[in-house]
């Protein structure tokens, strides 16, 4: 599948917000931000004028696309399937987008980025309910339990990811065994436990017109 292969701090600077995309990078002062907090290229300095209210929802829809790692027509089925869902049609979206099997992992800790967690489960260190899961888009459930195969528990990357965990926390709908490995669902993702600031809203109406 086709996939963004530029650099990530450039969309962190694009969006005007941290987006983590790089891991302990993003905690530390060689964050781009932190250095340069404007955005990239050569009239990235320059005040624009105020922004229509399509290029604000245009950015919103982008900002999300990026803290997920999603390229337009991927993001644009998961729009479609959170519209023909019950229920509100934006937090439908983020609850698919949390779903994710990549997403999961970073959440538990197993990962230091969601990137760092496609490679991981691409590369079959995951177990799902104890079956080998190699897709990232996979869609967790709940009572499903993730952990990390006997072979791969050695891992430096892992380890130092779980060692980690305490900075970013483990969300309430997922529950952390760190001495397993392992993570299980405990719920369904609630809109409230996403805290990156994301107005859902902004890409419906984008998406509606």
């Amino acid at each position: 599948m086709a996939r963004y292969t530029g650099a990530s701090c450039r969309q962190c600077r694009r969006e005007n917000l941290k987006l983590f995309l790089k891991g302990d990078r993003c905690y530390s002062d060689k964050c781009s931000i932190e250095r340069r907090a404007y955005a990239p290229g050569q009239h990235g300095q320059q005040r624009f004028r105020k922004m229509s209210d399509y290029a604000v929802q245009l950015r919103e829809k982008q900002k999300v696309k990026r803290i997920y790692g999603m390229l337009e027509g991927q993001f644009r089925r998961y729009f479609e399937m959170a519209d023909m869902a019950k229920g509100v049609t934006g937090e439908n979206l983020l609850n698919l987008l949390e779903r994710r099997l990549d997403n999961t992992l970073y959440r538990l800790g197993f990962a230091g980025s969601r990137s760092q967690a496609r490679q991981v489960v691409k590369h079959k260190h995951i177990l799902v309910n104890g079956k080998k899961v190699n897709i990232p888009s996979y869609f967790v459930s709940e009572g499903d339990v993730i952990s990390v195969k006997e072979s791969s528990r050695k891992h430096a990357e892992i380890i130092e990811n779980l060692e980690a965990v305490e900075r970013r926390g483990v969300p309430s709908w997922l529950e952390l065994e760190k001495d397993k490995f392992q993570g299980t669902v405990k719920s369904m993702p609630e809109r409230q436990e996403i805290t990156m600031p994301i107005q859902e809203q902004l890409i419906v109406e984008l998406y509606s017109k």
